[in-house]
Order: C-alpha cells, then sequence, then structure tokens
C-alpha cells in the first residue's frame, strides 16, 4: 500500500560560522534545512575570503595588489577579482566627486599607518610631511580587453575597506542559494533574504561613546549595512592623534565634526564608501550627501554623542520598546 501520509520537510535551521580575515572579526549566517550544506558553504565562504585577503592586502609583501603598487608606470595584468575591486574603487571615487580615494595609501603610511592596525603604535615621531600628489585616481588607466592595470607612477593603492565590502557582497550572494543569509566582514554587513516570520535581520548600531551599547538596532530584509568612524582606529604620532579616515582634499586624516557614520544601502559596498563619504564631509554636508543619495540612509553621530539621521532612517530601526538586544 502508497504511503499517502503527509511528508515532513525538516525546517531550516539557522547555521553560524565566525572567523577572523584581513585583520578583522568576521562571521557569517545561512538558514538551511540541509546542516551538511550549510556548513560546506559556510567554509567555502571563510575560503573566499581567506583568497581576497591573500589577493588583496597591502600589508603582504606577495600579495596581488602589492605587486601591482611596485610595478607602477607599468601595464600590469591582473586577476578578475582585482579588476573588479579596482573597477568598483574608480567608480566610488567618480560619484563621490574623489572623496573616496583608493589612491591615499602614501598618506595613510604617512601618518602611521604603515603596518596592520594592531602593530600600530604611539609614536614620538612627528608625522611625517604631507603627502601632496602630482597624479590621482583618474590617471589610473584600465585596459578591458587585456585585463590590464596602470598605475601612474608614485601611485599605490589601498583597497582594505572597499575590498572587504566587496567580499561580503559577493560571499553573501553564495550563500544565498541556501536561504536567508547575513555575512559581516568586520562591520560591513550584507543580508539576502528575511528569516522566515520576520521582518529582516536585526542588527546593532554600536555607541562610540558606551561599551557594549547599541544607538539602534536595525533590521534589514535585503542590502547592505556599514559603519565608518574615527572611534577605534586611532593612534599618536607626535602630540597629534591620527586616524585612518583620509581626506584626498587634505592629504591628511581628515578633520571631521563626527565620530561615526552608520549607512544602508543597497548593499555593503555602496554602504562602505557612502558611510566614509559622510564622515569626512561631516555633520551637516554629510546628512546633506546621504540625503541626496538614492536609497541611502545613514544616522551620523558627533564626539559629544549628538545624532542626526536622514528622514528615513527611522523606517529601518526597531522601536526602543521592542528591542529585545542587537542582532
Amino acid at each position: 500500500m502508497r504511503d499517502t501520509s503527509p511528508q515532513q520537510h525538516p525546517k531550516p535551521r539557522l547555521h553560524h560560522l565566525a572567523f577572523r580575515a584581513m585583520n578583522c572579526d568576521m562571521a557569517a549566517w545561512v538558514f538551511s534545512a540541509d546542516e551538511s550544506v550549510a556548513r560546506a558553504r559556510l567554509h567555502e565562504a571563510r575560503q573566499f575570503m581567506y583568497r581576497v585577503e591573500e589577493r588583496l592586502s597591502r600589508f603582504r609583501p606577495e600579495s596581488e595588489l602589492s605587486q601591482l603598487n611596485a610595478r607602477a608606470g607599468e601595464a600590469v595584468p591582473v586577476s578578475s577579482m582585482l579588476w573588479e575591486v579596482i573597477g568598483c574603487a574608480l567608480q566610488s571615487s567618480c560619484h563621490t566627486g574623489g572623496l573616496y580615494d583608493p589612491t591615499i595609501l602614501d598618506v595613510l603610511e604617512t601618518a602611521g599607518y604603515d603596518r596592520t592596525f594592531q602593530a600600530v603604535v604611539d609614536d614620538q615621531r612627528p608625522p611625517g610631511a604631507v603627502f601632496r600628489r602630482h597624479t590621482d585616481w583618474r590617471e589610473i588607466r584600465l585596459d578591458a580587453d587585456a585585463r590590464r592595470v596602470t598605475l601612474p607612477p608614485g601611485v599605490r593603492l589601498d583597497l582594505g575597506g572597499i575590498a572587504k565590502a566587496w567580499a561580503a557582497d559577493r560571499a553573501a550572494d553564495r550563500l544565498s542559494h541556501l536561504g536567508p543569509c547575513l555575512v559581516d566582514a568586520g562591520g560591513d554587513i550584507a543580508v539576502h533574504g528575511r528569516p522566515v516570520g520576520t521582518a529582516g535581520w536585526t542588527i546593532g548600531v554600536a555607541d562610540p561613546l558606551q561599551v557594549e551599547a547599541d544607538l539602534a538596532v536595525l533590521v534589514i530584509g535585503n542590502g547592505g549595512v556599514a559603519t565608518s568612524g574615527i572611534d577605534h582606529r586611532r593612534w599618536r604620532r607626535g602630540d597629534i592623534v591620527q586616524h585612518h579616515i583620509i581626506d584626498p582634499r587634505l592629504g591628511r586624516p581628515a578633520e571631521t565634526d563626527l565620530l561615526t557614520a552608520t549607512v544602508v544601502a543597497s548593499n555593503a559596498r555602496q554602504a562602505d564608501v557612502h558611510a566614509l563619504t559622510a564622515l569626512i564631509l561631516g555633520a551637516q554636508r554629510g546628512s546633506r550627501y546621504l540625503r541626496s543619495q538614492p536609497g541611502v540612509e545613514g544616522l551620523l553621530v558627533g564626539p559629544d554623542g549628538s545624532r542626526l539621521a536622514t528622514p528615513g532612517f527611522s523606517r529601518f530601526t526597531l522601536p526602543p520598546s521592542s528591542r529585545d538586544g542587537g542582532g
């Protein structure tokens, strides 16, 4: 006799993997009914992040990015990964009028960020002279037919922030074939799909002035979230506090009246670039910039704890009365 009883299908469960890559904590979550497949895909996501670090880290002399930087002035064939990330970086430079600029590596090193952040220490030496470039991102040459990149002589790239966000987007794309997923690449967060029975993933926006506290809890179904700030990566050169957010117009760390900028956008890469740009511009100009970007919302925080949100930011926030902790 044929069994006509209803078939029981296993319910999707949440699977999670945490690891370190690109000098930061990373994690990925995915809902799937098949535990073995979910675990395999999460480990593939981790391996993908390791490959991104191997190719695009400026701190590894053998990385493809370091080799490209060492051959400035030459037409260098590059991998599809490096080609795509450089393309994203130059598009972002164009969109922000150069406020995002991947060619600021010399300025970062002049400020003292010439090694991984964990190895950066306060230094009694005064900051080096302001690096004044005679070339900029617009002079980078791309040969799409041969997939070659030519950096102007003396120009070197730093792709750290945008590479992490790009990698989060790509990893989430791959995991999304299994089910709703979230990838957190050191604070650059990519989300695909809403967990069943929810309005989205809950993501805490850290309060830069209170450890372990959240300014807000976001509810995101699809898209990206990123926070840019000068609250964490800070050090001293002589009597001057330095940080890693460079204003390309000044050739030194940005002089901003903001502590952090958190942005929600259609993907992690866009969120990362918009957050950086708003932080450099400061509270008022940064808020106007964010309001001018379609589909982008943000929350800006000053050193005194003051907050300035774009009009639509509240659409993504969980009311305080219904919070049970950040995601």
